[in-house]
């Protein structure tokens, strides 16, 4: 589960939107802060809602009923959701009855590890060593921060020596052009777009099929393409976008190469039904969590992962701050120790 995506051929539809190399980043220079002192800071609003909770009932006292009860409500509101939550019960019943524990404060360092090892298996990093132009084609709904998260990934892939180019494949949206274009200047690289007339609507397949072909005539290692958010319920629109999946195929066979799903850590549970009709829709191969440092439901993490136990979706990305810099492969150890005081 969870994979790419194709574009219909029209060079009418789209422009070049070439970047001259004396263009200078906007962006700031880092400040020498690391990335885990980032993620603590930008999870501070979960930590206060789960991690403080947590060290409260974990402060010591006798291990019943009552405590495992306090516990899963604790979880729940912190939107990790029923089925995780029934996981990590289960596993510290086991440890506790396993290594004969009798104090709740040993239940502490008991559950990070259960924690750790239930998202670990969503810490697949992102290879894109296996095709050249790797096609990435990047989706979700209105609102989610697929655009900043695409013009971050540019930057993220050009600080590992990877050549990019940007396709605008968001032909709907008023303002993705400019924006994603916007971004292109910002990291110096190359942005096929659909042409600027307003009365001539771009066809998005189009637009990110002559990206391919462009990718593949220049040697780029990496295509990010964006594509309009959708809502799961707007069926014509899901058909769509498969459309353009079927599409970029034409371009290359193998393509795209990876198909993220971009998420808001805000909406909680409701990620899960994005995650399951997005993937239904076009087989997704991996998951971009945004505003962790704007949500107290970054439980959600875990909520997820409760879903499939078996078959977990790689959640390729987390995003925790409005810096460039701040869109980094998720750690599963780094995001726990991340969660408690």
């Amino acid at each position: 589960m969870f994979s790419f995506f194709k574009s219909k051929k029209n060079p009418a539809d789209s422009t070049e939107t070439p970047v001259s190399p004396d263009v200078e980043s906007e962006s700031k220079p880092e400040e020498s802060i690391s990335f885990a002192a980032k993620l603590k800071q930008g999870l501070a609003r979960t930590r206060q809602n789960l991690g403080k909770q947590l060290s409260g009932l974990f402060g010591g006292g006798k291990i019943d009923e009552a405590l495992y009860e306090e516990l899963e409500t604790i979880l729940l509101t912190s939107d990790i959701g029923v089925s995780a939550t029934q996981q990590l019960l289960e596993n510290l019943r086991k440890q506790v009855k396993r290594d004969a524990l009798t104090d709740s404060a040993q239940l502490k360092e008991a559950l990070k590890e259960s924690l750790i090892a239930m998202l670990e298996p969503l810490a697949q990093p992102l290879d894109t060593t296996t095709h050249k132009p790797f096609v990435i084609m990047i989706t979700g709904v209105n609102g989610v921060g697929k655009t900043t998260s695409i013009g971050k990934l540019a930057k993220y892939f050009q600080t590992e020596g990877k050549s990019v180019l940007l396709a605008a494949g968001d032909t709907f949206r008023a303002a993705a052009r400019e924006q994603l274009i916007a971004w292109g200047e910002r990291n110096n690289v190359t942005v096929i777009a659909p042409d600027s007339d307003p009365d001539k609507k771009g066809d998005p397949a189009a637009v990110i099929f002559d990206a391919v072909n462009s990718a593949k005539a220049r040697g780029i290692d990496i295509v990010l393409a964006d594509t309009a958010g959708r809502l799961t319920t707007q069926l014509h629109l899901m058909e769509e976008i498969k459309k353009v999946k079927r599409v970029v195929a034409k371009a290359m066979p193998d393509a795209p190469h990876e198909v993220l799903l971009v998420l808001d850590a805000n909406t909680g549970q409701n990620a899960i039904t994005q995650v399951k009709a997005f993937d239904e829709a076009l087989d997704v191969t991996g998951l971009i969590l945004t505003k962790l440092d704007g949500t107290a439901k970054g439980g959600v993490v875990a909520a997820i992962a409760g879903q499939y136990p078996e078959n977990p979706p790689a959640l390729r990305f987390i995003g925790v701050g409005e810096g460039v810099d701040d869109l980094r492969p998720f750690d599963a150890r780094q995001f726990v120790d991340a969660l408690f005081d």
